[in-house]
């Protein structure tokens, strides 16, 4: 019986080796991430962004430039480059794994397909979405045209006091000249 328990005890050395070196590449695994971090910039350099191994955003840069574009422009812009750089993460984990864990590992290869489907490739980049504003302003007095206006509603008018009944000249009465009265 002496054999099969020093053989029991060599199993569990070799297999408690084999952890710990396991649990080392892990743990170098882990460092090397730890510390990486992606940045991403705009075409026009105007917006600049840097993400954590984890996806969080580190860093956000808006150049003055950014001040003559419309915000809903530059917000945009800071999403999709979010976006871009934590895309950029299942890469960095898949080189981080092949100089420490090694490409055979299943655990590190799970956790590098877990990190493609948490940060998937961004969409395509739009056109822009939003039109240039316009910056030319003319005053011209077709410009200025306004709408026709109506008039605003006449007051009510005041209650009216009861006319005196006219009273008729008599039919001889010889104070015109023009041969009839004036008032009728």
């Amino acid at each position: 019986m002496p054999d099969s328990i020093d053989a029991s005890d060599a199993m569990i050395d070799n297999w408690t080796k084999r952890l710990e070196e396991n649990a080392a590449r892990y743990q170098a695994l882990a460092d090397r991430m730890q510390g990486q971090t992606v940045t991403e910039r705009s075409k026009d350099g105007t917006v600049q962004v840097t993400v954590d191994s984890r996806g969080l955003l580190k860093n956000l840069v808006i150049a003055e430039t950014a001040a003559g574009k419309r915000m809903a422009e530059v917000s945009a812009q800071v999403m999709q480059l979010v976006q871009r750089a934590q895309a950029r993460i299942p890469e960095l984990l898949q080189q981080a794994m092949t100089e420490t864990t090694g490409t055979g590992d299943q655990a590190a290869a799970e956790i590098v397909r877990e990190a493609q489907s948490t940060f998937p490739a961004p969409p395509p980049e739009p056109e822009p979405a939003f039109p240039e504003p316009d910056r030319v302003r003319r005053f011209l007095p077709e410009d200025t045209e306004e709408p026709p206006r109506t008039p605003p509603p006449a007051p009510p008018a005041p209650p009216q006091q009861p006319q005196p009944p006219r009273r008729r000249r008599p039919a001889d009465d010889d104070d015109d000249d023009f041969g009839g009265p004036i008032l009728s």
